[in-house]
C-alpha cells in the first residue's frame, strides 16, 4: 500500500528557512504527479505546490510564489519543498499528496493519497 511520511517541520522565526521531504512507498513514484498542501489553525486546506511526474513541471500558490520551491528525487522516492523567507501566515501542518496520474493536479479531488502531514510554525 502506498505509504507518504513527511519530515522536515518545526518551529522557526519569520524570514527564515525550513526544507521539508516527503519519502513515499507502495508505487512507482516516477510515474505520478505529487504535490503538497496546507492547513493553518481554522482554515480550510489549500493548495501550496505541485510537480509533475518528471520534474520539468511546476505550480504554486500566489502566496508562497518565489518563496517556496517544489522538487522531486524520482531515484530516492522523495520529494522537497524548500521554504524561504517563511511568514506567520505560512503556520500549517503541510501534507504531501501523491496525485491520480502524471500530470500536475492543484484540488485536493485530484489527489489519490494524502501524508499525515508535518506541523511548521513561523513566529513572528
Amino acid at each position: 500500500q502506498v505509504q507518504l511520511v513527511e519530515s522536515g517541520g518545526g518551529l522557526v522565526q519569520a524570514g527564515g528557512s525550513l526544507r521539508l521531504s516527503c519519502a513515499a512507498s507502495g508505487r512507482t513514484f516516477s510515474n505520478y504527479a505529487m504535490g503538497w498542501f496546507r492547513q493553518g489553525p481554522g482554515k480550510e486546506r489549500e493548495f501550496v505546490a505541485a510537480i509533475n511526474w518528471g520534474g520539468s513541471g511546476t505550480s504554486y500558490a500566489d502566496s508562497v510564489k518565489g518563496r517556496f520551491t517544489i522538487s522531486r528525487d524520482n531515484a530516492k522516492n522523495t520529494m522537497y519543498l524548500q521554504m524561504n523567507s517563511l511568514k506567520p501566515e505560512d503556520t500549517a501542518v503541510y501534507y504531501c499528496t501523491i496525485a491520480r496520474g502524471r500530470n500536475i493536479a492543484t484540488r485536493a479531488e485530484g489527489m489519490d493519497y494524502w501524508g499525515k502531514g508535518t506541523l511548521v510554525t513561523v513566529s513572528s
